[in-house]
């Protein structure tokens, strides 16, 4: 009996670690990442969401890729008898969109093979993990709006500023004023980002075509967060960038653009560090904005708001693996005290685009109703 048991565990051993290495196995369908140059095949993706690496550097004594698992240090490459140094990630990355760069030999540069974002106060090689819900960001054969660059005058810095402005494809066959939201980008990153990085006009595209948001204008502009080091969040006032903004950039979209030119219709939301700017500024310009959105950008309480018609629509929200309770007890009691607050939890994800992807796509459908 004793040796029936022995065998029967040994059996169920054998049985759970063949059925664990089977999950573990990597799928050979790994394909160039969207984001590659043209004409590269590295880096690759599968579709597990593993990531795989090559590098050509045949005089190189180490390579590694800064993605990695866990803040483990990343992926260290090894190298072949032609110089050329690969690996892939030990593990699956979150879908969606990551910034990485390779350190060689100690020296930090971008991969090759990758294209450039800013992001980290540089710009950084970025790499795209297919998401199974990316249909609501995709470049689909629908009416697409305009993105174009204005130039600005800021005489509170004395300087020329640039701001990115989103109009609907309905915007100049019609004569309509429209709404505007103030987006702001995070640490790290400039007013390229939410086009780039966050794919917020093709959000918007898609959303309009399909008939879900009444159409609306998007500014998007520097943040004036790249400065703040880490640790001195809590002195960072967004005093100057609050003058840019409130007092000479929306005076002069509202003067160049047909925007509906009142509290009601406009919005400032920011992820990250943009939403602590946001919450900054919307709570000392109350005058200014009406709605109000945080993504990964912290909380509002009721002891916040000065007034019960302060703001038509409070929106929080965050990745799965983040604090999602924070934000969903924010928004209970926000509720609770009578205001329009709505939580929205990112499944899956964490401090990253795909989170904030998914928040413009659920915040747009809210806003200026």
């Amino acid at each position: 009996m004793k040796n029936y048991f022995n065998v029967a565990i040994s059996v169920l051993m054998l049985t759970c670690s063949t059925s664990l290495m089977a999950q573990n196995e990597v799928k050979e369908d790994f394909k160039p990442s969207s984001y590659n140059q043209p004409g590269q095949q590295y880096p690759m993706v599968n579709s597990q969401g593993y990531a795989r690496f090559q590098v050509n550097a045949p005089e190189a004594q180490a390579v590694s890729v800064s993605l990695g698992l866990g803040g483990r240090g990343g992926t260290k490459l090894a190298k072949d008898d032609k110089g050329l140094w690969g690996s892939t990630t030990e593990g699956a990355m979150d879908e969606g969109f990551h910034y990485y760069h390779l350190t060689v030999d100690g020296g930090i540069l971008n991969d090759p093979g990758a294209l450039n974002f800013y992001g980290s106060a540089r710009w950084e090689s970025g790499i795209e993990i297919p998401a199974h819900d990316a249909d609501f960001y995709a470049l689909k054969d629908v009416p697409h709006g305009f993105v174009q660059q204005v130039l600005f005058h800021s005489p509170s810095t004395n300087s020329e500023r640039r701001a990115f402005v989103y109009t609907p494809p309905t915007y100049g066959k019609d004569k309509k004023s429209y709404p505007v939201l103030y987006l702001q980008h995070g640490w790290g990153e400039d007013e390229t980002a939410w086009t780039n990085q966050g794919h917020a006009n093709l959000i918007m595209d898609n959303l309009i075509a399909e008939g879900k948001i009444q159409p609306f204008i998007i500014v998007m502009t520097h943040g004036m967060t790249n400065d703040i080091k880490f640790g001195k969040i809590g002195e960072f006032t967004a005093k100057e960038f609050e003058q840019v903004l409130v007092d000479e950039l929306v005076p002069y979209i509202d003067s160049h653009f047909r925007t509906k030119a009142d509290k009601a219709d406009r919005a400032m939301a920011g992820l990250s560090m943009g939403g602590v700017e946001t919450k900054l500024i919307t709570l000392r310009r109350t005058e200014t904005f009406g709605s109000y959105g945080l993504l990964s950008g912290g909380t509002y309480a009721p002891s916040d708001m000065k007034t019960k018609d302060q703001a038509r629509l409070i929106f929080m929200s965050c990745g799965s693996k983040e604090r999602p309770e924070s934000v969903k007890k924010s928004a209970e009691d926000l509720k609770a005290a009578g205001f329009n607050a709505v939580s929205f939890v990112s499944e899956g994800t964490a401090h990253e685009f795909l989170t904030w992807r998914r928040s413009l796509y659920q915040m747009a459908q809210l806003l200026f109703k």
